[in-house]
């Protein structure tokens, strides 16, 4: 009788602390709707600040059901060579998942709007093509950096691909077929991340960061010149000529400059860019710059257009 009454009270003392437990999380998760955090399995302690309102304009053209697409005709630096090929900007808003970080299958209270960026490149290297494709995911109302990062290049060697996920801090997954590389997990501060600005440049291009500051480059420079992933000091300037901006960053330790060419007036269409760097290794590195020309913008919901009749629409974009 001793032993089952010290059992039951056992259990009770269990599940009363479950029930504390239970009742002091829903408290957290009640207390956070306000202030949505990134991470589900710690707070985030970064302030997210105050979401800027979506002009009329903007709300026409980004929620009419469509993506923007354009092709680009480029110059790449490749192994010391400059490669004939293309690329192609695929915009479009979409709902993101709070928790998960991925594309929200259905409406849900914590949901991110999310302006999402699938930038391709496709060139060939001699006997063999390279693929190339950079995601990024940001927060129309431009109040915190991209909620994720992500890149993969694909080519005969082998396959590269990186993740960052923006939690309490930056989480970074990579999986090299590099020895040296191989696979890293890795957390870095918060700080601008080169890839996030191509979309801040098409919702708030007036607030681009300007001046000296620390940037986390793209995740195609890093992981094909396989240098360290982490924030560099930076100079970033803004210039305009013949009605189209250009928004410069220039990285002295990675001796590369990015130039971002795109339209003064809404929705800011990338006209193009360049980035100069070297290109090669060892004794036959060159300091070489790859280029970009805009070839044709098309706004359609390219989803559905997935039938072997719809191929005529890759000549629409010059591809």
């Amino acid at each position: 009788m001793f032993k089952n009454w010290f059992k039951l009270e056992i259990s009770m003392v269990l599940l009363a602390a479950l029930t504390s437990t239970l009742q002091s999380c829903k408290e957290v998760a009640k207390n956070n709707d306000s202030n949505i955090a990134l991470n589900t399995e710690k707070p985030n302690n970064t302030k997210i600040k105050p979401k800027k309102q979506l002009s009329e304009e903007f709300k026409k053209y980004w929620y009419a059901g469509n993506a923007e697409i354009t092709s680009y005709k480029i110059e790449q630096a490749r192994y010391g060579q400059l490669r004939e090929g293309n690329s192609v900007l695929i915009y479009v808003t979409e709902p993101f998942l709070n928790d998960k970080q991925v594309k929200a299958d259905g409406a849900n209270p914590d949901n991110i709007p999310v302006l999402k960026l699938n930038h391709t490149k496709n060139y060939l290297t001699g006997i063999y093509p390279y693929s190339i494709m950079s995601s990024s995911f940001y927060p129309v109302h431009d109040n915190q950096h991209a909620i994720k990062v992500s890149f993969s290049s694909q080519e005969w060697c082998g396959q590269v691909y990186a993740q960052l996920n923006n939690k309490d801090k930056f989480k970074v997954q990579s999986r090299s077929y590099f020895e040296s590389e191989a696979d890293q997990n890795l957390e870095l501060e918060k700080t601008v991340l080169e890839n996030e600005l191509w979309n801040k440049i098409r919702i708030n291009p007036s607030d681009l960061p300007i001046g000296e500051l620390k940037i986390i480059p793209s995740m195609e420079y890093i992981r094909l010149s396989h240098k360290e992933l982490k924030a560099y000091t930076a100079t970033a300037t803004s210039t305009t000529e013949n009605g189209i901006n250009i928004y410069s960053i220039t990285y002295p330790e990675l001796d590369r400059t990015l130039e971002i060419k795109y339209a003064s007036e809404f929705p800011y269409a990338i006209e193009g860019w360049s980035e100069t760097s070297k290109s090669g290794y060892g004794a036959n590195a060159k300091t070489l710059t790859s280029k970009a020309t805009k070839i044709k913008t098309m706004n359609t919901p390219y989803w559905t257009q997935n039938s072997n009749s719809d191929v005529y629409l890759r000549d629409s974009l010059g591809l």
